[in-house]
């Protein structure tokens, strides 16, 4: 069978195994800005009480596998082997992204990463244009030299989207982040590798059915939008408990601390 088929029917599996998350992942691109009903909390608050109430209702092991573990990912930060991973896919051109980046993950960072609890792998998922797949390879570039948390940082900064994400402002970005070698980050970003990486995060997301940015998988349950702190700790405490009782994780075989790595 031709190489082309074969990736087409790999993709087809991969999307019959995870139909049903895949429709959450839509409905909840739909509902996770979903104004208050009359007479009832918000869909944000029902998703944190459906946590709560059945940690396994709507996690999904085939999802769960999509977590890469590779302790020299410079776009993850946390043990290889933590107990939970999130996965995370995101636009830099997107508003509910920064949102999530600056009010919500630092508090899980510290809440749960530095004490060895989660993962967090990121996923280039450029949805808005040129400016979005452009700022994918930045960070994918930053990464090289392992800056990539220090350029999501910047990139997610208060207004720095409105910026834009051409060369200029990239190159900016990077020596905000603190990118020794910004003539090769310039390379990197414009590279076929950069292209090739983003491009196949961008299709892991869309073979998941996943319509708007942020999604997050965590330990296969899906999670759409910039949803409170109280959803992701619920979701986060259930994977760790369920992954306990599993006897998963805490290992040191192929354990990597910190932001990332770096070449």
């Amino acid at each position: 069978m031709p190489k082309n088929d074969n990736k087409k029917s790999r993709n087809i599996a991969i999307g019959a195994g995870v139909a049903v998350a895949a429709v959450l992942l839509g409905v909840a691109s739909y509902t996770a800005t979903k104004p208050e009903d009359a007479g009832r909390g918000t869909v944000k608050e029902e998703a944190a009480a459906d946590v709560s109430a059945d940690p396994q209702n709507g996690v999904y092991p085939e999802l769960e596998k999509l977590a890469r573990r590779d302790a020299g990912d410079p776009l993850a930060q946390g043990r290889a082997d933590a107990p939970v991973v999130m996965v995370e896919y995101a636009d830099f051109k997107c508003g509910f992204c920064g949102k999530f980046a600056r009010d919500t993950e630092p508090g899980l960072v510290k809440k749960y990463v530095d004490e060895g609890t989660l993962r967090i792998e990121w996923r280039n998922f450029p949805i808005f244009g040129e400016d979005s797949e452009r700022a994918a390879r930045g960070a994918w570039a930053a990464g090289r030299q392992g800056r990539f948390w220090q350029f999501h940082e910047a990139a997610y900064a208060d207004g720095s989207k409105e910026k834009g994400f051409g060369e200029g402002r990239l190159k900016e970005l990077a020596r905000e982040a603190g990118v020794k070698d910004v003539g090769r980050f310039v390379k990197d970003l414009d590279s076929d590798a950069a292209r090739a990486a983003v491009k196949k995060d961008q299709e892991e997301a869309y073979g998941l059915g996943a319509a708007s940015t942020p999604s997050f998988l965590v330990n296969g349950r899906p999670i759409s939008g910039a949803q409170p702190d109280q959803v992701f700790d619920q979701a986060i405490e259930a994977a760790a408990e369920q992954a306990k009782s599993a006897g998963k994780g805490g290992s040191a075989a192929g354990q990597g601390a910190g932001k990332g790595g770096s070449e």
